[in-house]
Order: C-alpha cells, then structure tokens, then sequence
C-alpha cells in the first residue's frame, strides 16, 4: 500500500505543471462556490495608445548587483477583439545599447485571467506565459522560469494607473516566492497627440 501511495503522489507531482504552479501562486484560482468572478476582459483597455517610456533596468539579477541601467523610449499598444487582446511595441534606447520587443496579453474568459507573452526583437523568442489578474487596481501575474540554469519564479505587478500614467514592475524570486528581487521597473506617461484623442 505505500508503493502504490508514493507511486500515486509521483504522477501528481510530475502532472504539476509550471503554469499551474504560477496560477496557484498567484491566487488565481477561483472558488466557484464561495465568491463570483470577476470579467477582467477591460483590465488593460488603458494601456491603449502610445505612451513615453522610462526603464529602469538592473544589471546582471540575482547576482547580489545594485547597478541600474536607464532607458526612455516609447510604447505603442492596440487594442483587439473587444478587449480580449492587446498587442504592445515596446522601444527603448540606453547607454548600454537598445531594447525592443513585443508584448502579447490574452484573456482566457473561462479563468477570468490575463497569459501575457514577451518576445525580444534580438531572439525573437516567444516566452512562457506570465499568468494572472487585476484585484483592487493592482494587477499580479506569476509565471516558472528556466533562467541561467534554474527555475525561478518570475512577476509581474500593474500598479498607480490612472488615464495618463502607470507603473510596471517585474521582480524574480529564486525561494518560491518568500522573497523578490526586483530588475525592471517602468514608468509611462501618455502622449496626448490628436491620433490618441481620436482613438
């Protein structure tokens, strides 16, 4: 009987994927029974338009580094399919060089939750789903990641949004989410030109 109990707790660990293991994180999960959820297909229609961009990137994370390398650029999102889906070009320039690429946010009407996808002009790789949702304003996303030759845990964090502005934070956790180091932090200001009036 305990053969056959670990060799069933096995397949349940093995079955757990990085994805799943990022929505239970993240708190995600929903209680049908107990409270009812909430249609965020809106959550990120503010990020319409074109906005100026302020990076603040951290050399060399999870390697005890305090040096920060600053960007300014632009942002350009559209909206699709009624708010179901965002596309977002994203170009900044820095004194260590350039930094461009795309951000891909789809919802998924039956977990009430955001997949947001990022591909870097310089590989063209698309990578793992951040995953999550906004609660009070503040929208968290949690995904598992290989990086430099062990998973971590990576996260997103939606905050101080308001029609003309928001901030950005992604932060890395190496000890499954107790602490967090954070590495990339934005700062967006809307440009009011007449397209985005007219948008």
């Amino acid at each position: 009987m305990r053969r056959t109990c670990f060799s069933l707790c096995a397949l349940i660990l093995l079955s757990y994927s990085p994805g799943m293991f990022a929505q239970s994180y993240s708190g995600s999960a929903k209680s049908p029974a107990t409270t009812q959820a909430h249609d965020g297909q809106h959550d990120f229609d503010f990020e319409d338009g074109t906005w100026k961009i302020h990076l603040k990137r951290l050399d060399h994370p999870l390697t005890g580094s305090n040096t920060w390398i600053e960007f300014d650029g632009t942002s350009t999102t559209q909206r699709l399919w009624d708010g179901a889906a965002h596309l977002e070009q994203f170009e900044t320039v820095g004194a260590t060089g350039h930094v461009e690429g795309l951000t891909y946010r789809l919802y998924r009407p039956e977990s009430h939750q955001w997949y947001i996808y990022w591909v870097n002009r310089k590989d063209g790789i698309l990578g793992e789903p951040t995953i999550g949702e906004f609660t009070n304003g503040v929208g968290t996303f949690v995904d598992q990641e290989l990086y430099n030759g062990k998973m971590i845990l990576v996260r997103f964090i939606w905050s101080e949004i308001t029609p003309n502005s928001a901030h950005f934070e992604q932060a890395f956790s190496t000890d499954a989410g107790k602490t967090w180091e954070v590495n990339w932090i934005t700062d967006q200001v809307r440009q009011n030109d007449e397209s985005n009036k007219a948008h």
